[in-house]
């Protein structure tokens, strides 16, 4: 089972749900740190990290003496990472687009491409008692953000309960995070830019096909809309966290909702079984 916690915007406490829901979770289970560019949950999850690697993409390098430069690599390629000048006799490569989905390289009638091992970024790997924990660090100054996800997600496999803290927003990162997951937690706050921006994600989720239900954050701090689009659209608030300063003081201090009284334990595991009773 895989459950991802995703948020129309950043800074709606989409980590501070994934952290003590996975912590709620008896047995072992998976925890990954998808959002790359920003990861924090280590932060809070404290987990022994045994093993860190670097995560790279495969770009394409030209053998001069064998390309004709006839322009099947340019026209292949969706992104536009690669240009062939025959006036001039040049291949150019732009590093930074190529997605290393390999196209130029295995559609040159001349054979002439070969690839090389591009770092984006690193992967570390712990473990927080049961907790599995992977998390993705992208490097300063890329821009391939959803293919270190993707990276992340196949060096974790699928093995038992996983929970996703997904990057906020709905652009392409959010939903290569949440693509394969079995349920979506979305994390709110009711005001009225958390409103505007849950809706964009939940017609993501919606559109994706996916079970969901919503988290309300800093409850009781802003107006009533969120709960009211909830019942409009039939979409169940299974937790709200109220706005509460000793949670604010937890956060600061890196200590997980979870562990901060035995009423928020017991509202975690709930949580959990919720979820558990929807699949």
């Amino acid at each position: 089972m895989k459950i991802a916690v995703a948020s129309g915007k950043g800074g709606t406490g989409k980590t501070t749900v994934s952290v003590s829901l996975a912590l709620s979770i008896e047995g072992k289970a998976q925890f990954l740190d998808l959002d790359v560019e920003e990861p924090d949950a280590h932060i809070f999850l404290r987990p022994e990290i045994e093993k860190e690697y670097m995560a790279s993409l495969p770009v394409p390098r030209v053998m001069l003496d064998k390309c004709d430069f006839c322009g099947v690599c340019q026209d292949v390629c969706a992104y536009n990472a690669i240009f062939a000048f025959a006036n001039t006799k040049q291949l150019v490569v732009f590093d930074e687009l190529c997605k290393g989905c390999g196209a130029c390289t295995m559609l040159c009638p001349q054979k002439a491409l070969y690839e090389v091992q591009r770092p984006i970024g690193i992967i570390r790997e712990g473990w927080r008692d049961d907790i599995h924990f992977f998390e993705g660090r992208l490097n300063i100054g890329e821009i391939t953000t959803t293919s270190l996800i993707k990276i992340v997600k196949e060096k974790a496999g699928n093995s038992g309960i996983t929970v996703i803290d997904s990057p906020p927003g709905t652009s392409c990162p959010m939903v290569e995070a949440v693509r394969d997951a079995d349920y979506v937690l979305l994390v709110t706050e009711p005001t009225p830019f958390g409103l505007y921006d849950l809706k964009i994600a939940h017609g993501v989720v919606k559109k994706l096909g996916k079970p969901h239900g919503i988290v309300i954050n800093k409850y009781g701090m802003g107006d009533e809309e969120v709960e009211k689009y909830a019942e409009e659209t039939g979409t169940e608030v299974l937790l709200r966290i109220p706005f509460e300063k000793k949670i604010a003081e937890a956060y600061a201090r890196g200590i997980p909702l979870y562990e901060l009284d035995e009423k928020w334990k017991i509202a975690f595991r709930e949580l959990f079984e919720q979820i558990g009773k929807k699949l």
